[in-house]
């Protein structure tokens, strides 16, 4: 959970008013994401939709507010 909102669920990538700032990054993330098509029901399983998302992130190369990692298996807190 990260100000309030669970880190999993509906996700929209937007350029601006985010509810969070990523970076993506290869070694130390803050939470490891796993992208699915459905059912995100466990922390780090993110479904990417154009609307009605569970929360908004914005994509930076500096600053973020947390830093994730693209998996295939074993989604969540390192």
């Amino acid at each position: 959970m990260l100000k309030g909102k669970n880190l999993w669920g509906k996700v929209q990538v937007v350029d601006a008013f985010p509810d969070f700032k990523i970076q993506i990054v290869q070694a130390f993330p803050n939470v490891k994401v796993q992208r699915v098509s459905a059912f995100p029901d466990s922390c780090g399983k993110w479904q990417f939709v154009n609307a009605f998302p569970d929360f908004k992130v914005q994509i930076v190369d500096a600053f973020p507010d947390l830093k994730i990692q693209y998996v295939d298996a074993f989604p969540g807190v390192p």
